[in-house]
């Protein structure tokens, strides 16, 4: 599987209509994309290039003059990594008033953006996050849950041969390029340990005080580390649902790593082995990786997923949208007992939907409503649209 493959996102129609920022972690595939998939770009430049990156900023009118000299009045320009020069953002903005050009901003985080203050522009380009593979992609390879756990979904390791030594380099260069060149951190050494206690509790209701406790640091560290992780797109958060009445809702967030590959790397773990209690966390952790990546692509931003989890102790995964819950179980055959978080929701007469995912080998439907659904009938559904 050393060929590329082709990605969903529609990049194109949505650079039809204004400019886009196209934000994703390393690795993720932009480049591949914007050079296999994009419609030539009228000019291409990227900010990885120093010396390009030098006259830049020296220099931010550099870039409109060169457009003037070309002719270049229409159509797509691209500039990859815009993160590194927030600056050139002024530019942007004024060129789009003033001509036709759509401009494809891509970068791994919004981070400086943000710091920087700037406004992206004030709603003149929309805001794409690229992620790793997903399901409509890699289902033609039929890869085994055992494979997308052990190489994890960037296209590199998930086609390539050599995925530990490829996610080794991609979990230090993590480090290196977004928290070194950015300076956030300046204790590397307990965020390492962080690194790797956030991937343990990945899928976990998020405790600041715990993990602050476990690495030695102050909460307050602690939080902002995790917005570190969420801003430069490594991690997401999935907020409680709070709308219960018979039983009150939890109201802490949980956190998952964007991706099962790099979580099983930062956990030191050489495989996951069905059975174990690590296999069910990283299915849940794979089916989240896929509910927010449909969501984003769609259009949906990341408030239409949530999770739902009692002071009582029930619990449900996700909730899509407010309208359809979905309780994830890696068993081949369900039980009663994995159906409780469920029917403790159902009580409450909110959702439309009520949804098992699991391994079992048929998809059925239980009389009390409840869908059980095999992870692929439930992926192929959720990406034909039919689950939402």
């Amino acid at each position: 599987m050393n060929n590329y493959i082709k990605r969903i996102a529609e990049i194109d129609k949505k650079l039809e209509k204004k400019s886009l920022f196209l934000f994703g972690p390393r690795q993720t595939g932009k480049s591949s994309y914007i050079k296999k998939q994009l419609a030539e770009p009228r000019l291409s430049w990227t900010l990885l290039d120093n010396e390009l990156y030098r006259d830049l900023s020296m220099r931010p009118s550099l870039l409109r003059n060169t457009l003037r000299a070309k002719g270049i009045n229409d159509g797509v320009v691209v500039l990859d990594e815009i993160q590194r020069l927030p600056d050139l953002l002024n530019e942007v903005h004024m060129l789009i008033e003033e001509t036709d050009i759509h401009f494809l901003l891509t970068g791994s985080s919004a981070r400086k953006l943000k710091k920087k203050g700037v406004n992206l522009l004030g709603g003149r380009a929309g805001r794409l996050n690229f992620h790793s593979l997903v399901w409509p992609e890699i289902k033609d390879f039929d890869p085994s849950l055992e494979h997308i756990f052990r190489s994890g979904l960037l296209p590199a390791a998930f086609s390539g041969d050599d995925f530990e030594s490829l996610l080794s380099d991609y979990v230090g260069l993590y480090v290196k390029e977004e928290i070194e060149a950015e300076r956030e951190v300046r204790n590397l050494p307990p965020f390492w340990e962080f690194l790797r206690i956030a991937a343990t509790e990945s899928g976990e209701i998020t405790s600041y005080e715990n993990v602050a406790r476990d690495v030695g640091i102050s909460g307050v560290s602690v939080r902002e580390w995790y917005r570190i992780l969420i801003d430069t797109l490594i991690g997401f958060e999935v907020p409680p649902y709070r709308k219960t009445k018979i039983r009150k809702p939890n109201a802490s967030s949980k956190f998952y790593l964007f991706d099962v590959g790099v979580t099983r790397k930062l956990q030191g773990l050489s495989s996951i082995e069905e059975g174990t209690a690590e296999f069910g966390r990283y299915f849940e952790n794979y089916i989240a990786m896929e509910i927010r990546s449909f969501l984003d692509y769609s259009g949906t931003d990341n408030e239409g997923l949530s999770y739902w989890h009692a002071q009582s102790g029930q619990e449900v995964d996700f909730i899509i949208k407010d309208k359809i819950a979905v309780e994830v179980k890696a068993t081949k055959r369900i039980s009663p007992r994995d159906l409780k978080g469920l029917k403790a929701l159902m009580e409450e007469g909110l959702m439309e939907k009520y949804i098992l995912v699991c391994r079992e080998e048929y998809p059925q439907l239980l009389d009390n409503g409840i869908f059980i659904f095999p992870y692929k009938d439930f992926l192929s559904d959720l990406w034909n649209g039919k689950i939402v």
